[in-house]
C-alpha cells in the first residue's frame, strides 16, 4: 500500500476551497456534550491535517470548556494548523502510539483519514484505549467501494486500484469496531448526478487529491490531457458521476 506524502502537499492542501466548505458544525459532539454533562471535555481531532475541522469547531463551540486536541503524522500539515487554531494542543505523533494516556478523551473525530494508516488494527486498538468509556469514534470518509463511477475513476482508472489497497468496506470497518468492543451506528449516504468536468479541473491541476498522488506520472498526465481535451472540445461536457460517503459512531462500551 502506498502512502501520501502530505510534506508534498500541505502548502497547497487548502486551496481546494471543498475542504473547507465541507466542515460544518458537529452536532454529534454536541450531542456527546448535551447527554454527558460535565466540568471539562477532552475533544481530539485525528489526523487534523491543517487545522480546518479545529478551526470551525472551537468558534462553533466558544465558551464551552474544551480542551481540544489535533494529531498528525505531518509536521508541515501541523504548521499550516497553527497558523489557523489558537489554545489547541498540536502534537505530532503517529495514530498506532498515541501519546495520550488510556481513557482520558471523550470524543474522537477523524474524517477522511483512516485509508491511510498502514496498521489500521493497531490504530483501532489505539483509538479504543485512550477513548474513556461512553467516549464516541467518529470516523468520517469516503465510501470507495459504494461509488465505482466517481469522476476521478473515470479519468484516472488506476486510481481506484490505488484507492481498493487502502480503503476498508463498510463491513470490515463495522466489524472490526464491534469485535473491539464498540456499539457502532454506520450509515452510508450515496448520490448520483451529471457533473460538469469543468468544475474538477483545478482539483486535479492542483494534484491535491491523495490518490492521485500515489498513482504513476505517466496515468496522471493521460488523465489531465483527457480532462483538457473534453473541456476545450466542449466546455459544457457533463459525466454521470457517484458520490458515497460513511458516517460511523462508535461508542465505547
Amino acid at each position: 500500500m502506498k502512502i501520501t506524502n502530505y510534506s508534498k502537499i500541505a502548502e497547497k492542501y487548502d486551496k481546494n476551497q471543498y475542504r473547507a466548505n465541507e466542515i460544518s458544525f458537529d452536532n454529534d459532539l454536541k450531542e456527546y456534550i448535551e447527554n454527558n454533562r460535565q466540568k471539562e471535555y477532552d475533544v481530539l481531532d485525528l489526523s487534523c491535517g491543517t487545522g480546518l475541522y479545529l478551526e470551525k469547531q472551537t468558534n462553533y463551540f466558544n465558551g464551552l470548556d474544551i480542551k481540544w486536541s489535533g494529531l498528525d503524522l505531518s509536521d508541515q500539515m501541523l504548521n499550516k494548523a497553527k497558523e489557523k487554531v489558537k489554545n489547541v494542543e498540536l502534537i505530532q505523533a503517529d495514530v498506532a502510539d498515541m501519546p495520550y494516556e488510556s481513557e482520558t478523551i471523550d470524543f474522537i473525530s477523524n474524517s477522511y483519514a483512516f485509508h491511510h494508516y498502514m496498521d489500521k488494527g493497531a490504530a483501532l486498538n489505539e483509538i479504543y484505549r485512550v477513548l474513556k468509556k461512553g467516549g464516541i469514534y467518529k470516523l468520517h470518509n469516503i465510501a470507495i467501494h459504494d461509488m465505482p463511477k466517481w469522476w476521478a475513476y473515470h479519468y484516472f482508472p488506476s486510481a481506484y486500484y490505488e484507492d481498493l489497497k487502502r480503503f476498508w468496506n463498510k463491513d470490515v470497518i463495522y466489524n472490526e469496531l464491534t469485535s473491539r468492543g464498540f456499539e457502532v451506528n454506520l450509515e452510508i449516504t450515496y448520490r448520483m448526478e451529471n457533473i460538469k468536468v469543468i468544475d474538477y479541473i483545478d482539483h486535479v491541476e492542483n494534484r491535491d487529491i491523495s490518490v492521485l498522488t500515489l498513482i504513476h506520472d505517466e496515468d496522471y498526465e493521460k488523465g489531465l490531457e483527457r480532462m483538457r481535451y473534453d473541456i476545450k472540445t466542449n466546455p459544457n461536457k457533463t459525466i454521470v458521476n457517484d458520490f458515497a460517503e460513511m458516517f460511523c459512531l462508535a461508542k465505547k462500551i
